[in-house]
């Protein structure tokens, strides 16, 4: 989402822009950028999985690369993408890093072919740091500046298996010379990615994350209840069960008897078996009537989903880079209570949108809901003012005019 409202801000300000899908069809919640239906998806990923396991399919015809590169045959594919196991993530991880002389050549041809010739880019910008090999035969084939973004590779990459844990952050960290530019969407994640990698202080630029705020709006009606909400993918690694233990504890404990929970975003075939044994965790203390479940809702849904909330919150374990979850919240007018680390800190302070808890448990969590709930006026506060934040840091708008000061090597505007 963040490559598309991107895109398009940079398309109303005059700038000739593309976006080349990666391994799969970009499933977006809003408006794609004009023509994107028109652009082949590049290192599919079923013909990435099937010549990473066999040399054969490194030699198959154009016909059939396509037929594996349809957008049913990759959606089907992304919906068992819990099917893969660890160590196939990280060859093949590890082989993008090395991509020219990994079993991926012919993929890499097909997208260096597509950009000289009908591309012909003045500037390439790659999504992720587990792109960084792309970089340098990009740059020696076309001639271009590139400019990479990090967007949370640590979690990713800590969770693979050895040798690749190690041998994929060592290989990153050294093709991420090829880039021109390196950017983190928060000043958190700049210095930490600087830390884990041994750069400089200073060699990560940083520009936030923006959303465009059409349809994010405070509701004119509150809550009937005190609701608290989570938007995110349905998993341990972003929370979901802290949120649930700390709703019960809100209601078991301390007394908020009429709040409600509800709970919001993308859900695999692999996130199921969580989701059922919380909503079983549910039941057994009597509170399923009151915990309301939307997988995989659209952008609209979505907008009314957080409209519909008093307090926000996504615990997650990690170190989150951003957290563009946050910012659609405070842009409906909803405080956020969010574990005091990470990139947290960041938009809380910047927004004034919410605040950061303690994070020693579910408990703390739930502690801060009760005070919260206790104290509407503070609530008024943190949603006006995180608002008039979110307007002044966080849009699509500012994000792209970041972009085009990063791009053209000058200093970001300190407003």
């Amino acid at each position: 989402m963040r490559d598309n409202a991107l895109a398009i801000e940079l398309h109303k300000a005059g700038e000739d822009v593309t976006i080349l899908p990666m391994y799969l069809p970009l499933i977006l919640d809003e408006k794609p950028l004009e023509g994107l239906k028109d652009t082949p998806i590049f290192f599919g990923g079923i013909n990435v999985f099937l010549q990473s396991k066999l040399s054969l399919f490194r030699k198959t015809p154009a016909f059939l690369d396509k037929l594996f590169n349809s957008t049913g045959l990759l959606r089907f594919a992304a919906r068992n993408s819990h099917m893969t196991s660890a160590r196939t993530h990280g060859e093949m991880c590890l082989d993008m890093l090395n991509v020219e002389e990994s079993g991926f050549k012919k993929e890499f041809e097909k997208l260096l072919d597509w950009l000289e010739e009908v591309g012909k880019p003045d500037v390439v910008c790659l999504s992720t740091a587990l792109q960084a090999g792309l970089a340098d035969e990009i740059k020696k084939r076309l001639g271009v500046q590139i400019i990479l973004f990090f967007q949370g590779e640590d979690s990713f990459l800590d969770g693979l298996p050895e040798p690749f844990k190690t041998q994929c952050w060592e290989r990153m960290g050294e093709r991420l010379s090829s880039s021109d530019i390196l950017v983190s969407p928060s000043h958190f994640y700049s210095k930490y990615m600087e830390q884990r990698l041994g750069f400089s202080i200073g060699e990560i630029a940083v520009m936030p994350n923006g959303i465009k705020l059409e349809g994010f709006a405070k509701s004119d009606r509150p809550p009937e209840y005190p609701t608290v909400g989570y938007l995110a993918r349905m998993c341990r690694d972003k929370g979901l069960d802290v949120m649930v233990d700390a709703f019960i504890h809100l209601r078991t404990e301390l007394g908020n008897s009429d709040a409600r929970l509800k709970v919001a975003g993308a859900m695999t075939a692999g996130d199921a078996a969580l989701v059922n044994e919380l909503k079983k965790k549910i039941k057994a203390v009597g509170l399923d009537d009151d915990v309301h479940w939307f997988p995989n809702i659209s952008r609209e849904d979505k907008i009314s989903f957080l409209q519909s909330l008093t307090l926000f919150s996504v615990p997650v374990a990690y170190p989150e880079a951003f957290g563009l979850y946050l910012i659609e919240a405070i842009a409906c007018g909803v405080p956020v209570v969010q574990p005091n680390k990470a990139s947290f800190i960041e938009i809380v302070n910047t927004t004034g949108g919410g605040v950061c808890y303690p994070e020693t448990g579910p408990n703390a969590l739930a502690d801060s809901w009760h005070s919260l709930l206790s104290d509407p006026a503070r609530r008024i506060t943190m949603s006006e003012t995180g608002r008039k934040q979110v307007e002044a840091h966080y849009t699509s708008s500012q994000m792209s005019q970041n972009f085009l000061h990063l791009s053209r090597g000058l200093a970001l505007p300190t407003s």
